[in-house]
């Protein structure tokens, strides 16, 4: 591995990817039209940098761990491609531009919501939650919702009650997301005594909380409609994915494969993904 492919590795990049997404969504949505994109892409940039940033921290934080599961142990510091040292001054680094981008060309209010997510992440979820409480995904997902309200405070200098139906929408749907991903994992979390609801309350009662939480998201992601955030564009897209999440935790519930925690997990992605799009696809047509 080389070390450039190394740092890049370190910022869990499939992971920033995602919450620029959920961070540009809600940039989109703030306004009826774009009204700069190199400032959008300025933004994108200050908050990529700080989640990036919380992502190495993670790795520095959790590298014994990582080296002990499967499917972490890949990662540059348990390879020993990075040492620590390198990795904290890399992550401190990327941190400080982040903010300091966002407090010179966006605006003070985004920066501080994002540094606040970066040490929601990076220090309480990680060093604290994760170990302390089978709710750490619960509580710590906080911190994993707010993209979506970055981007909208990076356009308006705001924080809008439609930016946050944005990140009550990813908050609720993160335990049941990450669930199945643990009740998969569940050996390994087990081996590192970190104190997943599989591991503490087993895979029964863990599926039950993943049926409960999506029937929660269902109601929850039809909120925008109700609240006259959306049309019915988005209405006919979140009945569907809903319905099709729901039948996914419903499966699991009453498999005893551990294949369809997996294939749960993987729909999950596609849902978040899909029902911001259909926010999106809905926003640009009423506005058109």
């Amino acid at each position: 591995m080389t070390l450039l492919k190394s740092y890049y590795q370190l910022c869990k990049p499939n992971v920033v990817y995602m919450m620029l997404i959920c961070a540009f969504v809600g940039m989109l949505l703030a306004e009826k039209s774009v009204s700069s994109f190199s400032y959008l892409i300025v933004s994108l940039v200050g908050i990529a940098f700080c989640a990036a940033s919380a992502a190495a921290i993670n790795q520095v934080i959790d590298r014994e761990s990582d080296a002990s599961m499967t499917r972490t142990d890949q990662r540059p510091l348990p390879q020993g491609d990075l040492s620590p040292m390198h990795a904290s001054m890399f992550a401190l680094f990327i941190g400080g531009l982040g903010a300091t981008i966002l407090y010179v060309y966006v605006n003070t209010l985004t920066m501080v919501l994002t540094i606040a997510s970066l040490i929601g992440y990076a220090f309480i979820y990680t060093v604290y939650l994760k170990r302390a409480t089978p709710q750490n995904i619960v509580i710590g997902g906080l911190a994993g919702a707010a993209p979506p309200l970055l981007g909208w405070s990076s356009v308006t200098n705001t924080i809008d009650p439609y930016a946050l139906l944005l990140v009550l929408i990813i908050f609720v749907w993160t335990p049941p997301h990450f669930w199945a991903l643990a009740i998969y994992r569940k050996d390994e979390y087990a081996k590192e005594s970190i104190p997943m609801l599989p591991v503490t309350h087993g895979v029964i009662f863990t599926k039950l909380q993943i049926v409960l939480y999506t029937i929660i998201l269902f109601i929850v992601s039809l909120l925008p409609y109700v609240v006259l955030m959306s049309g019915i564009i988005y209405l006919v897209s979140a009945l569907i994915l809903s319905s099709v999440f729901l039948y996914y935790s419903i499966n699991l519930y009453y498999s005893d494969d551990d294949e369809d925690a997996m294939s749960t997990f993987q729909f999950s992605i596609y849902y978040i993904f899909l029902i911001f799009l259909a926010l999106l696809v809905d926003h640009f047509i009423i506005v058109a």
